[in-house]
């Protein structure tokens, strides 16, 4: 990755410490979060900040160099969802039991492809809601 140190900040700052994909807090993980291009670069995205966005390890690997999958519900070909230029609250939903609700074509190709409601993540977000440490707050 060719990103400098203080961009890496400026993303995790923006970011406040939280995964844009999943809402998780890096705050007190063992593993640290990393700067994803939004558009992987071999798919003619840059370095600019506006193609980066913070990502936990596990919707980091997950979605890899993925820029779009097929809509589980209608199987259409769509883009995953963009942080820098959509709005997480119109593409997701957060459910009462820790799983998250793709809203639209993207929003539910993302919640497919990053495996967001995996039983492992479902439940440690559960656990996280319990004591209040989730979703993720951006300060």
């Amino acid at each position: 990755m060719s990103l400098s140190s203080k961009q890496k900040q400026t993303v995790s700052k923006r970011a406040g410490d939280c995964c844009e994909y999943c809402l998780i807090s890096q705050s007190g993980r063992l593993a640290r979060f990393h700067v994803d291009h939004i558009i992987a670069l071999k798919h003619g995205g840059t370095d600019d900040d506006d193609n980066l966005c913070l990502a936990c390890p596990l919707c980091n690997a997950h979605k890899g160099e993925n820029i779009a999958a097929a809509d589980p519900e209608t199987t259409q070909a769509t883009f995953l969802f963009h942080p820098r230029r959509q709005v997480w609250d119109e593409h997701f939903r957060l459910n009462p039991d820790a799983t998250i609700s793709g809203l639209t074509p993207e929003g539910r190709a993302t919640v497919a492809v990053l495996r967001i409601n995996d039983t492992k993540r479902v439940n440690q977000r559960l656990g996280e809601m319990a004591v209040g440490d989730y979703p993720c707050k951006k300060d």
